[in-house]
């Protein structure tokens, strides 16, 4: 009796997993069955890291960097040979906070490896002792917070110096690395970093950023402490024909069918960016039943569906800024892709005060995160919000 309800369990555990979860994933990376290509540049950047280079990896947020670094982790050449860290600095403030967020990362990562490894680590980090706890079962747990740590260059040297005498080599993934830049320090920390990493024989760095000009200036400049210390390694989109096959396999696998002018019609609305299609094919996917197709009349009610969710916090954005900035915001979404936006011609067709508003108002939105900002093309960052935008 017991061993068939067992077997019930697991059989509705099964079928739950087969027909509720969607494979379409949206936060986190869920394993090689859910993620899209990215064959080759896995390929590339492996051999990169494996033949003792560091990289700096480029591309605009929302493309999939980070899980593109999850996926190479989780290859079994680099889970089986290496430990692997990644750390997100992307709202640190300081170089603090920075050390702050590599010491709980790798120690995060190496609990599970045994206490052999944790305790190896532990007696390196002697500076800050005090911040880590343990529970009943001995297990630690870093509890300090970024005012805990009073000597940051001793901690850094102290991080340094376990990566390099660790009983596997190491990699270590810093993502949005460019935030090092924000940090008032007259770029000292930038200088220290490379001074350690210069030394570094039995680690490698992944330096992952998303303001292209930012991560050029700091890897390209001859007057930049990490100028020719890495390969450069840009991520280009995945190719639309690529993307179509990944999503209509995941549809296929769940009893489901989609229309390829689905796939096509997003990836153009969404100019291919991994996330905005993803989250979108997230929400058809629960539109569509089980043996019915995803049609191209479904897209609306889906894109609908995503903003609406999120309509509260763009109204709370929204009043919050400045008028002449939301004038402005107005204007860029309107326009999508917007050129030369001091002109006459773009004040006048979307009733803009005058050039110095205008001039005025970008700075702050790109310090903000509302727009970017490349080869003087202004875009909303959000699509969503500028779908939302559109609207008004």
């Amino acid at each position: 009796m017991e061993k068939l309800y067992f077997c019930r369990v697991i059989n509705l555990f099964i079928a739950m997993n087969n027909t509720i979860i969607n494979p379409f994933i949206t936060t986190g990376y869920a394993g090689n069955e859910y993620f899209c290509d990215r064959k080759k540049e896995t390929e590339d950047l492996i051999r990169l890291l494996t033949n003792g280079n560091n990289i700096a990896l480029i591309s605009p947020r929302r493309y999939g960097k980070t899980n593109l670094i999850k996926h190479i982790f989780a290859q079994p050449q680099m889970a089986d040979n290496y430990y692997t860290f990644l750390i997100d600095i992307y709202s640190s403030k300081s170089e603090a906070d920075m050390i702050h967020r590599i010491g709980y990362s790798i120690l995060e990562t190496l609990k599970p490896k045994g206490r052999k490894t944790w305790e190896k680590l532990l007696s390196f980090l002697t500076s800050v002792q005090a911040g880590i706890t343990f529970d009943i079962t001995g297990t630690p747990s870093w509890t300090m917070s970024v005012g805990d740590i009073n000597t940051p260059n001793t901690t850094l040297d102290e991080i340094f110096s376990f990566l390099e005498h660790a009983d596997k080599p190491c990699i270590v993934a810093i993502d949005e690395f460019q935030q090092i830049t924000h940090y008032n320090d007259n770029g000292r920390i930038e200088a220290l970093l490379r001074t350690y990493i210069q030394h570094c024989n039995n680690t490698r760095f992944i330096f992952a950023g998303s303001q292209r000009h930012l991560m050029s200036q700091m890897f390209i400049s001859p007057a930049r402490p990490f100028y020719q210390s890495v390969a450069l390694y840009n991520l280009p989109l995945i190719p639309k024909e690529t993307y179509n096959d990944f999503a209509t396999q995941l549809f296929l696998k769940r009893h489901k069918q989609i229309e390829t002018e689905v796939i096509d019609n997003l990836y153009d609305t969404f100019d291919g960016i991994t996330y905005y299609l993803q989250r979108t094919m997230n929400e058809l996917f629960s539109l569509t039943n089980e043996n019915s197709v995803c049609n191209t009349s479904m897209i609306q009610q889906a894109i609908d569906n995503i903003v609406l969710a999120a309509a509260p916090i763009y109204d709370d954005m929204m009043y919050q800024l400045p008028e002449k900035q939301s004038m402005v915001l107005y204007a860029i979404a309107k326009e999508e892709k917007a050129q030369k936006i001091t002109s006459g011609k773009f004040i006048r067709k979307y009733g803009l005060l005058s050039p110095s508003s205008v001039k005025a108002a970008v700075p702050a939105l790109i310090d903000k995160g509302l727009i970017t900002s490349e080869n003087g093309i202004y875009q909303i960052y959000d699509k969503f919000f500028q779908l939302w935008l559109k609207k008004k």
